[in-house]
């Protein structure tokens, strides 16, 4: 019985360990948009993932069919929506870092935005999700969609006065 339980482990283990390999870096890459770090300097993503798969790893066994990708999307996006809404943890009292192109973004937007256009989550998922209508989904990614397109770049080059060639 003991050993029966430890090789289920091990194989719980693999499994794992192969779909944080094929999956992380994607993750990651939409956890530090949601955080609008710096992609070489994402100490708030990379947390904010590694609770999300810690557990996604609580509930492996658990997950009968579910997508273990989605499940970690669904938690990393409700853990990041929760610290921005409550304001306490770092999440939510960090200021975006300027080089990230949704910087200019509220954290709302910001998830909505990643949900839907990096991650290709449908309107209908993403409001259940947020607890939102679908309507107001598809406001906010538009509205964020306009800001981030319509943004101002700041002054225009001076132009400088060239001689007539004669």
């Amino acid at each position: 019985m003991l050993e029966r339980h430890a090789s289920r482990a091990a194989r719980r283990a693999r499994e794992f360990e192969a779909f944080v390999a094929g999956a992380a870096g994607r993750l990651l890459n939409a956890a530090t948009l949601l955080t609008a770090e710096s992609p070489d300097d994402n100490p708030r993503a990379r947390r904010l993932l590694t609770l999300s798969l810690a557990h996604t790893y609580a509930c492996w066994d658990r997950l009968h069919g579910e997508d273990p990708y989605d499940r970690t999307r669904r938690q990393l996006a409700t853990r990041f929506a929760r610290g921005a809404w409550h304001q306490h943890g770092a999440l939510g009292r960090a200021r975006p870092h300027p080089a990230s192109p949704l910087a200019p973004l509220t954290p709302q937007e910001r998830l909505i935005l990643v949900l839907r256009l990096h991650e290709g989550v449908a309107e209908e998922q993403t409001a259940a999700l947020l607890g939102l209508s679908p309507e107001r989904v598809r406001a906010i990614c538009h509205r964020a969609t306009s800001a981030l397109l319509h943004r101002s770049r700041g002054p225009a080059p001076a132009v400088t006065a060239t001689k007539a060639m004669p």
